[in-house]
């Protein structure tokens, strides 16, 4: 069978995406190693699809007055994104070539009118100019066409952050996210890694003691199979040090999938003690037992259980410290991840915010008094983080917020990124990082 081109394939991915919600980079990791694509054009495939889904809102501003208001067939949408988006925001291919191409696909998947009908808005729109965002008078409305976001989002977060921090975000998450590893602390310190690996050409991060920054994929190296390196953001990496677990403690990850955080605490604790980690999805528990034995890891124990069952498993205060890495709308993680943005709604907060309370109430009466229950989430809104925790502390008397925190974090954190409460809330533009937040909070001791 003949192999799809680069471009063709983009568009199959996009539809793909499209039908199984599946997220942009697992599907696209998945497609480059089952059409085993060289280098160059792996690198072409992931920017024409991670570019189109990042920039969608922006495309279809831009495609409106030229198909007006006619029906279209998924794959022409897409095929007619993938070329404008090559069109307005590339400039090292040619719009004769991206024209040419488009009809080529277009005549091979479609007929000859849709082939014309392809070629008609591409040529208007190479002929009149694409229309400007910059004119939109409204500023939500501007900034969520601007810089492709949803207008709901940017309302919320002009309404949260401000204008300078809200078009900073939106600005950084137009842009492709750093390369970032950890090191496996159990096996090295960083700077011995960086030593022995001079050939792979690692860096040093700039916010967590144990990060390195890679220009390539890290999970095809030696080193990642060899249990050297994991492939984790920076700020990601900080939940491991809120916790501050020491030798021999017993520790309960809640939400442990896919183990990121479960192996860097492992490791933290040079494998000693024992963390009980659970996942409501058995193959979700099978990752994270993947990657305790890519690390080898013995000190992790998986369990599939929702967490709000685990009074059923567990004795009270069985836990010296317990981390909640709540699921979260995600919305810190739209760089890296950007379909996030499209598939998550308004009311998703809510019903969230509602599911992280449940999970703190539940692992509560689990934690040892004078133990530390830290939580965590990849995203940046009030909603999810902050007032979760105020209802927490209105609700639990025998919990108060840790102080110690900021003596367990890297002093490399910024300054802004401190909230007035003693948490850190990290929006992506602060550090190059991944948004986040991380607060701990600590039982009370009984006299």
């Amino acid at each position: 069978m003949k192999q799809l081109s680069v471009r063709e394939l983009s568009i199959q991915l996009l539809e793909d995406i499209d039908k199984s919600k599946s997220y942009s980079n697992l599907a696209l990791h998945n497609a480059i190693e089952k059409a085993r694509l060289p280098e160059r054009d792996s690198g072409l495939l992931t920017e024409l699809v991670y570019g189109t889904v990042q920039n969608e809102l922006l495309l279809d501003y831009s495609l409106a007055p030229f198909i007006k208001k006619k029906k279209l067939m998924p794959w022409v949408r897409h095929l007619l994104r993938v070329s404008a988006y090559q069109m307005i925001l590339l400039d090292r291919i040619p719009d004769h070539a991206i024209l040419n191409e488009a009809v080529t696909i277009a005549k091979k998947r479609g007929h000859k009118g849709i082939s014309g009908f392809v070629n008609a808005v591409l040529r208007s729109a190479q002929r009149e100019g694409w229309p400007d965002p910059s004119r939109i008078e409204d500023l939500g409305e501007r900034l969520s066409v601007q810089y492709s976001h949803p207008r709901w989002l940017v309302n919320r977060w002009l309404k949260q952050f401000g204008l300078e921090a809200t078009e900073r975000m939106l600005e950084i998450n137009m842009t492709p996210p750093p390369s970032v590893g950890r090191v496996n602390t159990n096996k090295w310190t960083r700077d011995e890694f960086l030593l022995a690996s001079e050939e792979e050409a690692f860096e040093k991060g700039t916010l967590a003691p144990e990060a390195v920054f890679y220009k390539g994929n890290i999970a095809r190296l030696p080193a990642y199979h060899e249990g050297d390196v994991t492939v984790q953001d920076e700020s990601s990496m900080l939940v491991g040090h809120a916790v501050g677990a020491t030798s021999n403690q017993q520790i309960l990850d809640a939400c442990a999938a896919p183990g990121g955080k479960t192996t860097h605490l492992a490791e933290l604790m040079k494998d000693s003690g024992r963390i009980d980690a659970l996942d409501l999805h058995a193959h979700k528990t099978k990752l994270i037992e993947q990657q305790a034995k890519r690390l080898d890891l013995a000190s992790i124990h998986t369990q599939t259980l929702d967490v709000r069952k685990a009074s059923e498993v567990f004795a009270p205060e069985s836990f010296d410290h317990i981390l909640v890495d709540a699921p979260c709308s995600g919305l810190g993680v739209i760089r890296r991840k950007p379909d996030i943005k499209w598939a998550k709604q308004e009311e998703d907060i809510t019903r969230l915010a509602t599911v992280q309370q449940d999970i703190l109430r539940a692992v509560a009466p689990l934690l040892k008094p004078g133990g530390r229950l830290v939580y965590s989430t990849c995203t940046i809104d009030a909603a999810e983080n902050a007032d979760v925790i105020t209802l927490f502390l209105s609700e639990q008397n025998d919990f108060e917020r840790d102080p110690s925190l900021k003596e367990r974090m890297p002093k490399t954190i910024p300054a802004e990124a401190w909230t007035e409460n003693g948490d850190v809330q990290l929006l992506p533009h602060m550090a190059n990082s991944d948004g986040f937040y991380v607060t701990a909070l600590q039982k009370k001791k009984v006299h």
